[in-house]
């Protein structure tokens, strides 16, 4: 109905093929579009604070001046006036704000609630009837999911204060102008650089970054910067300083009675600092400040002492000045019906917004021109001023906004730069108990409670404390129970628990009433942090920490969301370090204050000499020549070789080069695709993480866990069995086959050189597929022939599916999942998938010319096309890594699981699925493992010496990575034998490299 509506109105005036044809608004650059240093402050912003132009013949001032001789006298007055809009409001709202842009002429509006979608129709609406192109404006500190539904809110200020590195600051800036350049949003009026130096502040408190002034700026200025990078105009306020006040000026009019030296030491710092950083506007505050001007009921935003004297000229700020919002009481008890706008425009600002009326304020304007109060040509100057903001924010051309997807672009970032903030932001306050980092599979059994005070039910800090913690148990007590309910909870926790974590949710933002949080919750919190070994940790403001200053333990996660929730449980459990501080005061703990540390990194392992632990350097040197011949025979150009006994490296050498034209050495650094290494690497071991948290068994069926296979021939196939190679599935799909024309050359449909919104799927360099397909391969797959023998096949597709269980599982990709869970926490720098998002190409070998599909050498690609096409992550090849990251991992399975003090899985476990599974073949659950009959065998597998209680995998490429836990014996082998040639090349094989290298690591124990 809104859009016939619309339409309608469009055909009426005749603008029907503006509105559908215009020049689309264009987003910013991406977050990626540039490396960051430590500081941003010295940056330059391309969106400097305009400077004078008027008089100079360049093309924004030649475009303002054609525009300005366009309008009459009441036009030009009413380009300063910007008045409210919504898109929730319905028709009597639109038609109000139509009738001040049609007849009213006024230069702008600021959006406030609504949704994004309708936002941007009437924005396309209003500018196209507008006279002269609108600024478009919105106050949207936090992100616009401040003001519109179906958007994502940001972090408020106060978090990010909490940051060490303002390139975060930067990024948050960037987002808010990438989203507002999106919705044709010109300026957002953000951010707020005010000192929150008064803890009991109604209005400011969380919207600052903090009480430290330098703190203040940096962060201010950084998120300057970044929003106008991305092409808006960032506007700071409150000036000159809220941060000190009790009083909300949108009820009255606050008063700050410090002196003027008081006020240049402290609330002007950050404002001086935005101005010599280029901020684009200034917003003047409803303030009665008697150090600036002493009048009676003049609040500094129509003071000329404030915005003129000081702002303008002692400040020497040229960008434009704002009023806060005209229809505040902090200025409106005193001034109605417009003349609030002539005073305002009297003291010196240029936009004036909301103002009660816009037709009385330009009506008390024009008196004040006629009674001298202000002259023509110092309001055409404003108004000239304000059309060549609108010129330099691209209002010279047309500005359409594309609603297609536009709710899913403006939320594209959102998460991920939350995530950034919360787990560089969350603050460690205080650790007197030691109790963080907490174990997670600890040695000595003590029982653990979870207590979500306030919380409404189970929650996302809950279920990820139990990720960690299978054995933790949980309890909720929200702020409707009784104080009689406290007694009965703290009975149990004191009777059957030895630790407790205590989250506090759901409390206030502001100060009132005690942040809102019950009398009986502060008694339960307060009882815990007396009587029990306890963690507390504040999701929300930090200053209600101000009741529980008792607790030996403290974490201030500031926000309340699942993706905070989920950093401070990964801090709580030693998978993050701590690296916030605080930005205010708290529990008499000053700002800057913070518990930080490194988790321990293991990327260099520990080195003897082989006597050290029985082995002869003699013979370990035989692995030498065994190299050499392999590349000088062609079965290899290079390799990587690790070896370790009794957890230290006794061998670690690098051969050869990454093609055979001997241009780029292999060096320990160099990434190598490791193929069916991933089986074990990646997806044996989240199945055995899940299977230790009771999460997968082993003779449940994988209908059981994955809905897509329900109703075909997979749904009753056994986990077991698919560990084991022998449910019956074909070995593999061609997958790429399908997708190839007659003449054997790619589906140029269905792939494209560059990504698009369809296309996202990289499979190769300039080789993008449509997405869609990705569910024609798993359609594929279930509708592919079982074998009815059920024996053993070796198959790539059983792994396919066991990495969807994991997926299923945790509700994350399976590079997520392992990268959190195993390759973070053992400090792996190269072990993951996609490795050309986080390394330069010279780091990765190359692989395969490959002939047919990709056509071309796949370097930092997964090799295996399947895998390839799902988004070069697959639970059954897309790893990569390097040898030292391998023996870590390998390490962490022959420790039994543990590696640094942190168990990541259980020994029986491991034991359990590192055994022979089935007396059919070699195979264990997900491993594979030497042959049965070795010492009868021409060719033993892998090694003539090798125990049966060896575990380990081979991969295509060239690679192979083998446990002997009765030898304590790790070996890696990296190489890249199907470069260039491919899988044809088969002397790694032939010639039995790696069975020869291993079998000599173990000649050097005899």
């Amino acid at each position: 109905m809104f859009i016939g509506m619309m339409r309608k109105q469009f055909m009426v005036l005749g603008l029907t093929g503006f509105f559908m044809t215009g020049q689309a608004v264009q987003q910013g650059p991406t977050l990626q579009d540039r490396t960051f240093s430590q500081e941003v402050a010295s940056l330059p912003a391309p969106l400097q604070q305009q400077k004078d132009t008027l008089g100079q013949d360049g093309p924004a001032a030649q475009w303002a001046d054609s525009v300005f001789n366009t309008l009459t006298p009441e036009e030009r007055i009413a380009q300063l006036i910007m008045i409210r809009a919504h898109s929730n409001l319905g028709q009597e709202h639109i038609d109000k704000v139509v009738n001040d842009i049609h007849s009213n002429k006024v230069g702008g509006v600021i959006f406030f609630q609504g949704g994004p979608v309708r936002q941007a129709q009437l924005t396309n609406y209003y500018q196209s009837i507008s006279k002269v192109p609108l600024l478009v404006s919105i106050d949207g500190e936090w992100g616009l999911g401040m003001r519109l539904d179906s958007v994502i809110s940001l972090p408020r200020n106060l978090m990010l204060g909490a940051l060490q590195d303002s390139t975060l600051a930067w990024q948050y800036g960037h987002l808010l102008g990438e989203q507002c350049r999106r919705m044709g949003i010109h300026i957002d009026f953000a951010p707020d650089m005010d000192v929150n130096n008064n803890p009991n502040n109604p209005v400011i408190n969380d919207r600052s970054f903090g009480e430290n002034k330098y703190q203040v700026a940096r962060m201010g200025v950084a998120t300057i910067q970044g929003m106008q990078a991305a092409g808006i105009m960032a506007c700071s306020k409150h000036f000159p300083g809220h941060g000190d006040t009790d009083v909300d000026s949108h009820l009255d009019l606050p008063v700050i009675g410090k002196s003027r030296a008081q006020l240049d030491s402290l609330e002007l710092y950050p404002f001086r600092q935005a101005i010599a950083a280029g901020v684009g506007s200034i917003m003047v505050a409803h303030l009665y400040v008697p150090a600036i001007d002493k009048r009676p009921n003049t609040p500094t935003s129509i003071s000329y002492n404030a915005t003129t004297r000081l702002l303008k000229n002692e400040l020497d700020f040229k960008g434009l000045v704002v009023t806060d919002a005209l229809e505040m009481k902090g200025i409106a008890k005193f001034y109605s019906k417009g003349e609030e706008a002539l005073q305002s425009l009297l003291a010196g600002n240029d936009l004036l917004v909301l103002p009660s009326t816009a037709e009385g304020s330009v009506a008390a304007i024009m008196r004040g021109i006629k009674r001298g109060q202000i002259s023509w040509a110092e309001v055409n100057k404003r108004v000239k001023k304000v059309l060549v903001a609108k010129y330099n924010l691209g209002l010279n051309k047309p500005q359409i906004i594309d609603t297609a997807h536009l709710t899913d672009d403006l939320n594209a970032k959102t998460d991920t730069l939350k995530k950034q903030i919360a787990e560089q932001a969350i603050t460690l306050i205080k650790n007197d108990n030691r109790l963080v980092p907490f174990k997670m599979f600890p040695v000595k059994k003590e029982k653990m409670a979870v207590v979500a005070v306030g919380a409404d039910g189970p929650n996302t800090f809950l279920e990820t404390v139990k990720t960690y913690r299978p054995d933790a148990d949980v309890f909720v007590f929200t702020n409707r129970q009784s104080l009689q309910e406290v007694a009965v909870l703290m009975n149990k926790l004191q009777r059957d628990y030895k630790q407790v974590i205590i989250s506090l949710h759901n409390y206030n933002r502001r100060p009132a009433n005690s942040f809102g949080i019950t009398v009986a919750e502060k008694v339960l919190v307060r009882q815990l942090q007396q009587e029990m070994p306890s963690v507390l940790v504040a999701f929300g403001n930090p200053y209600a920490l101000q009741y529980f200053c008792e607790a030996p333990t403290i974490m201030a996660a500031y926000e309340d969301d699942d993706i905070t929730q989920k950093a401070a449980a990964s801090i709580l459990f030693g998978k993050i370090a701590p690296k916030g501080k605080l930005p205010v005061t708290v529990c008499n703990i000053p700002s800057g204050s913070g518990i930080t540390y490194e988790l321990p990194k293991f990327i260099t392992l520990p080195k003897i000499t082989p006597e050290e632990v029985g082995m002869k350097s003699a013979v370990l040197n035989e692995i030498d020549g065994i190299a050499k011949n392999m590349i000088d025979q062609g079965a290899a150009p290079g390799c990587q070789v690790l070896a370790l006994k009794d957890g230290r490296v006794v061998y670690d050498k690098c051969f050869g080069f990454y093609e055979y034209n001997r241009w780029e050495e292999v060096t320990p650094s160099s990434i190598y695709d490791l193929a069916s290494v991933t089986k074990i690497c990646a997806t044996t071991i989240s199945i055995m993480r899940l299977y230790d948290e009771g999460k997968v068994k082993l003779d449940a069926k994988l209908g059981d866990y994955l809905p897509i296979v329900r109703g075909t021939d997979k749904a009753n196939l056994r986990i077991r069995d698919i560990l084991l190679h022998q449910a019956g599935l074909a070995a593999f799909i061609p997958f790429y086959k399908a997708t190839l024309y007659s003449n054997g050359m790619p589906d140029t449909v269905l792939y494209h050189k560059d990504a698009d919104s369809l296309h996202t799927v990289r499979v190769a360099d300039h080789m993008y597929m449509d997405s869609n397909y990705v569910g024609v391969m798993y359609k594929t797959m279930l509708d592919s022939k079982l074998n009815p023998r059920q024996g053993y096949v070796y198959s790539d597709m059983d792994f396919i599916f066991l990495g969807k269980i994991v997926e299923q599982l945790t509700g994350k990709k399976l590079n997520e999942y392992v990268k959190e869970t195993f390759y973070d926490p053992l400090g792996l720098e190269t072990t993951g998938f996609r490795p050309r998002e986080r390394f330069p190409l010279q780091r990765i070998a190359p692989t395969e010319f490959e002939h047919t599909f990709r056509m071309q050498l796949i370097r930092g690609d997964v090799h295996d096309p399947g895998a390839a096409m799902f988004g070069g992550v697959a639970g059954h090849a897309g790893l990569f890594s390097n040898a030292n990251d391998l023996g870590v991992l390998l390490q962490m399975l022959l420790n039994g699981g543990r590696y640094n003090d942190m168990q990541f899985i259980k020994p029986e476990t491991i034991q359990m699925f590192s055994a022979y599974g089935t007396p059919q073949s070699r195979r264990g659950l997900g491993f594979d493992k030497p042959e049965r009959d070795n010492a009868h065998r021409k060719d033993p597998y892998p090694a003539a010496s090798a125990s049966p209680l060896t575990f380990g995998h081979t991969g295509f490429t060239g690679t192979c990575i083998w446990v002997d836990p009765q030898y304590k014996l790790v070996f890696v082998f990296l190489s890249n034998r199907v470069c260039p040639l491919g899988g044809a090349n088969l002397k790694l094989s032939t010639l039995h490299v790696r069975e020869q290298i291993l079998e000599t690591l173990y000649k050097a124990m005899k």
